[in-house]
């Protein structure tokens, strides 16, 4: 394996354990936009989720980190929006993660921005 390889290995694993880690806490209509055929993007993947509030939005953002760090040893580089968790960013590099309050959401529309992205829906779990 080369090390182009091992570098998209990672951003895989990485990009299923913030999806795991949203949902841990049930953040809602997770979206992943793989930026590869962007050209000059920032980073690999952006995910994209919401709560429905901003303790949630902290709780989903906060899961995420722990998640992260515990299954891949992987520390954050950056993170912003804490203070009023209207939307948190979260950037690990290869993948920065955006969680919202769903009006935000609604009015940044990230995924209408970055359209030319291959979109990913992650259907949520239902438990019955």
């Amino acid at each position: 394996m080369n090390k182009e390889e091992k570098i998209e290995l990672a951003s895989i694993k990485l990009k299923e354990k913030v999806v795991e880690g949203i949902q841990k806490k049930k953040g809602h209509d997770i979206v992943i936009l793989d930026m590869a055929q962007i050209e000059n993007a920032v980073c690999r993947y952006f995910i994209v989720c919401h709560g429905d509030s901003n303790i949630q939005v902290t709780a989903i953002a906060e899961s995420i980190e722990e998640h992260v760090k515990t299954s891949l040893h992987e520390t954050i580089l950056h993170r912003e929006g804490y203070k009023n968790a209207q939307w948190i960013l979260l950037d690990y590099g290869d993948v920065v993660v955006h969680v919202f309050q769903k009006p935000y959401r609604e009015f940044y529309n990230l995924e209408a921005l970055w359209a030319d992205a291959e979109r990913n829906d992650i259907v949520e779990k239902l438990n019955i």
